[in-house]
């Protein structure tokens, strides 16, 4: 087998493996895992029915691998938010501010991310189970310490910190369609969005403000 060929096939490969994903986390986030099969997960993926087995085996390590890019995905956010927000020189106000304005983008841009989160909230499956979550929540917990200059000895007060915008900034997306509206509001609406940042943001900074006062950068 040629060089180029070889290529083409691991190009193939890798293009299959990540329309599998791709289809299985729609799917999964949609109908859940037990309403879901490798043979839709195949359909909807644009390959034949035996090529989501064949690359993941069962549908358990199909939905694993699937948490687990998920996972990559949220770790990969906090590093370059945080890479980010040490290398700007701003304050640690704006910083916060921006902290919660990019996590709120994170969650309206994977909608199917908070689906499958709340799907594994409500069930007693073990799926989660040996996943990096808690060195993903240390990791936001540090970055965000280090970020706004905070004393190690508030390592708790910023654990509530990041467990604070987690919630201001899920609740309404999760909820898009069941409270949001039933408050007279329009979750879709860009006006919405903007609104809600703001607002989130407004609040994180007149708590820390007071419960926790940030260190200048000057």
């Amino acid at each position: 087998m040629t060089v180029t060929r070889l290529h083409d096939r691991e190009r193939n490969a890798t293009r299959s493996r990540e329309a599998i994903l791709d289809a299985a986390e729609v799917l999964f986030a949609e109908q859940g895992y037990d309403s879901t099969s490798l043979n839709e997960v195949g359909m909807k993926a644009g390959v034949s029915r035996g090529t989501p087995g064949y690359f993941f085996g069962s549908k358990a390590d199909l939905y694993r691998a699937v948490i687990e890019r998920c996972f990559g995905e949220v770790r990969e956010a906090v590093r370059s938010g945080r890479a980010r927000a040490l290398a700007s020189g701003e304050s640690p106000e704006v910083v916060l501010a921006g902290i919660v304005s990019d996590y709120f983008d994170f969650l309206l841009a994977r909608r199917n991310f908070t689906r499958l989160m709340e799907r594994e909230a409500l069930s007693s499956t073990t799926a989660l189970d040996g996943l990096p979550r808690t060195s993903i929540a240390g990791e936001a917990v540090t970055a965000i310490s280090e970020e706004l200059g905070l004393d190690p000895a508030q390592g708790k007060e910023a654990a509530h910190l990041v467990l604070s915008i987690i919630g201001l900034c899920w609740f309404p997306i999760v909820h898009a369609n069941t409270v949001v509206p039933a408050l007279g509001l329009d979750a879709d609406s860009p006006g919405f969005r903007e609104q809600r940042r703001q607002h989130v943001i407004d609040l994180v900074l007149r708590g820390v403000r007071d419960r926790m006062p940030l260190v200048s950068r000057e």
